[in-house]
């Protein structure tokens, strides 16, 4: 969308210092100005976080004076436009996350949404339903259908390759105990058989598995494109999120351990594109039925993914409507 919106408009993005923010933006050849940092996991980190951000953004936005704000429902974007008059547009497929979507959604003027999500879950965060916009996508399709170069990544050929993708440990929707350890566990088992292939979100992540799983497992380094490593895949185990909905819609065997229960993980379950299991030893057993039956929903995927709508369309005509 940035890419598109530039070519006929000022463009100012801002990021947090994220570790796979920043080295995608690389990748992607994005300009992206780095303001503040993720807070971490506890509330006082994040609020600190957040204060030091919007402190950093004001001058930078007062400077650029924009007409229009964009965010993924930012909430320093989201009281730095409103405190400085500036009409806000946000996306959002995350009502779980509602920390994020009290701090937010009171103060944009439309939100879009994929439509497998009531209005209902935005508006009791104080929306009106008439600024709620529907486009009939799931995000993941967008990133799914961008043209992106492969990268090869090195694994045995002569084994089938698992990838496992463990839950957002520092979001503050995330509670509870974490199950990702143990499913990488009992899969590390078969480390014999297969390449099992871990994509971390932190450094101290990537080291801690590092340290308890040795060369049982292969811990990405680096931040990687998610297409070339889903090139590889013959299944992919998620928590449910944005990358489990990339695997789904590219037809690969994808399991989902539902760490964060949402609308989008719950409608690729329903139409067949992803199988849900919470078990670790249960999801070891489905994993090899999977890479034994090897039967991939290519055709079914390319199908559903065919039928969705290109969001920037529906941003486009939202915002000659403001």
């Amino acid at each position: 969308m940035m890419k598109k919106l530039s070519k006929n408009h000022r463009i100012y993005c801002t990021s947090r210092n994220y570790r796979e923010v920043v080295k995608l933006a690389k990748l992607k050849h994005i300009n992206v100005v780095i303001v503040g940092k993720h807070g971490g996991s506890s509330k006082e980190g994040k609020l600190l976080a957040s204060i030091k951000r919007m402190e950093y953004l004001f001058e930078l936005i007062r400077k650029f004076s924009p007409d229009l704000t964009i965010s993924f429902c930012s909430p320093e974007a989201a009281r730095i436009s409103y405190g400085l008059g500036i009409k806000h547009v946000a996306y959002s497929d995350s009502p779980h996350a509602k920390a994020v979507m009290t701090l937010c959604v009171p103060f944009v003027q439309k939100l879009l949404t994929p439509w497998v999500i009531s209005k209902n879950e935005f508006v009791r965060y104080g929306i009106s339903r008439k600024d709620i916009v529907h486009y009939r996508a799931i995000d993941a399709s967008v990133i799914v259908k961008e043209k992106s170069k492969i990268k090869k990544i090195p694994v045995d050929p002569s084994k089938k390759t698992i990838v496992i993708r463990p839950e957002e440990r520092e979001a503050s929707y995330i509670s509870g105990r974490l199950i990702s350890d143990k499913i990488i566990h009992e899969i590390s088992k078969e480390s014999a058989k297969y390449n099992i292939i871990v994509l971390a979100r932190y450094d101290s992540q990537k080291n801690k598995l590092k340290d308890e799983f040795g060369k049982k497992i292969l811990v990405m380094n680096n931040v990687v494109n998610g297409k070339s490593l889903l090139s590889i895949t013959d299944v992919f185990i998620g928590s449910g999120g944005t990358m489990t909905a990339e695997s789904a819609l590219m037809g690969i065997p994808t399991v989902s351990y539902d760490a964060v229960p949402n609308y989008i993980e719950k409608y690729l379950v329903r139409i067949g594109l992803i199988r849900r299991e919470t078990n670790p030893k249960k999801i070891s057993f489905l994993v090899k039925n999977m890479l034994r039956d090897d039967k991939r929903n290519t055709e079914k995927a390319k199908k559903i993914l065919d039928s969705m709508e290109d969001p920037y369309l529906k941003l486009i005509n939202t915002i000659k409507t403001m």
